[in-house]
């Protein structure tokens, strides 16, 4: 499917009620879903997408995207695509980046998105205003400057864009990398390769370097869970995925799965797990086990130095290598806005249901929300209850009222009695079933109440 009008004008919402229209960062899965929620419920709003397309990270192509050649959805396409927007039938179980980048343009043309954003449009600053509003900076594709005044801001610029890359004790004379520099497997070509990390990307990115370099070793701090993309024939995370159990149940049950299927992973030398099951991500990939029975990976514990070429491990043993890459994941990036603006604590901001300020109604963020099997619905849900608490505040709808104060009151994170472990990346993680319930319980409330 061609895409739309890309780069198309200033949409007619900026021009007719600009007391009324919010700025919206990021034309990716969650911006796409805040924009076309936003419609539905006659808010208007003006888009920003640094790119010259639609899709976020999975437009190779755009200029902060961490996507790779390789790279491949890793849960199913019936459990993470939008439910009023099904993916093709002929579109694989597994979807390749280019598959999803077509998805998201269809999903563009299909709600008529396109034509409310500005593409090849960084935004610059943004702050809000004594009197109410904010006031946008951004640089357009020629490099002019536009500043305007809106109503409200709604980031969802994403959150895998801004590298954390780990500080290591010495130097290293090879190719230091971080996996968002990683596009294609010939990068690995000729070389030996320690991959740093094992989490999904790490792992995925492992199995390139297996098949294209002289060999790869995976350095790992800690244990993962390993889930196979199938089993029984079927995708691994349809079965039960629309089922809500108990968690020492569902954990029970998919523990015995994993026995079945996956067998020990500490017998290829991988490290056992020091938390329960879900209290992180697991590792969705059926090759990377293989090639370790294979001998085709040497896990490897942390790095305790570097030395020229050699790398020197935490249990005392070294090996040389020509290329380190770092998949050590991301840290949540927003360089237009002061961190203090954000209610910041921690790891991560403070919002209501991850995406509310706590005291103002003219400021979200879209997408600061994971969760195993969230999917796409599980955000475009989130969306629907931003868009609809904004046009139910200017209503007087009484929900929206009721939303107001709550958030107001403080908020614990939606773990549903998980314990995650204390990690950067898992201080905006949830558990899906629990936060699911109480957005949309505030859709229903928010549908239901007058105003």
């Amino acid at each position: 499917m061609e895409q739309g009008q890309v780069g198309a004008g200033q949409p007619i919402t900026v021009k007719a009620r600009p007391q009324e229209c919010f700025a919206l960062i990021g034309a990716g899965p969650m911006g796409l879903a805040m924009a076309k929620t936003l419609i539905e419920q006659g808010v208007p709003f003006q888009g920003f997408e640094l790119a010259d397309d639609v899709g976020g990270l999975w437009n190779i192509d755009a200029p902060r995207s961490t996507m790779y050649e390789t790279a491949h959805l890793i849960s199913s396409k019936r459990m993470t695509e939008f439910a009023d927007f099904p993916m093709r039938d002929e579109t694989a179980e597994y979807p390749s980046h280019r598959e999803m980048k077509s998805y998201f343009q269809d999903f563009a043309n299909a709600f008529d998105l396109y034509r409310h954003f500005l593409f090849g449009a960084e935004v610059l600053n943004t702050k809000p205003l004594q009197d109410g509003g904010w006031e946008i900076t951004w640089r357009d594709k020629t490099g002019a400057q536009h500043t305007q005044t809106f109503a409200g801001l709604l980031i969802a610029n994403g959150t895998l864009s801004e590298p954390n890359m780990p500080a290591f004790e010495g130097q290293f004379s090879g190719e230091l990398i971080h996996a968002s520099e990683y596009r294609y497997p010939t990068q690995f070509t000729g070389k030996r390769v320690l991959v740093i990390g094992a989490g999904n990307s790490g792992c995925d990115i492992a199995v390139d370097a297996i098949h294209h370099g002289v060999s790869c070793d995976l350095s790992m701090r800690r244990g993962y869970y390993f889930v196979p993309k199938y089993v029984f024939g079927v995708p691994a995370d349809t079965m039960g995925g629309k089922i809500r159990l108990p968690m020492w149940l569902k954990r029970k049950i998919d523990g015995l799965i994993l026995k079945w299927f996956v067998g020990d992973p500490q017998k290829y030398g991988f490290p056992k797990p020091d938390y329960a099951l879900y209290e992180s991500h697991p590792v969705v990939n059926s090759l990377i086990l293989f090639h370790a029975g294979h001998g085709d990976l040497q896990v490897r514990p942390d790095v305790a130095r570097l030395d020229g070429n050699t790398v020197h491990f935490q249990d005392g043993s070294l090996a040389d290598y020509d290329m380190i890459l770092a998949a050590t994941g991301y840290k949540l990036h927003y360089p237009f806005i002061d961190k203090e603006l954000l209610n910041w604590k921690g790891d991560a901001p403070h919002l209501y249901l991850n995406c509310m300020h706590p005291d103002r109604d003219d400021l979200f963020v879209l997408g600061m929300i994971e969760a195993t099997g969230l999917g796409w619905q599980g955000r475009h849900e989130q969306a629907e209850m931003v868009a609809r608490y904004i046009a139910g505040l200017r209503t007087g709808n009484a929900a929206a009222n009721s939303i107001r104060d709550a958030k107001s009151k403080g908020y614990k994170r939606a773990t549903g009695g998980m314990h995650y472990i204390d990690l950067p990346r898992m201080a905006y993680y949830v558990d899906k079933a629990t936060y699911r319930k109480q957005v949309t319980d505030q859709i229903a409330a928010l549908k239901a109440a007058k105003g």
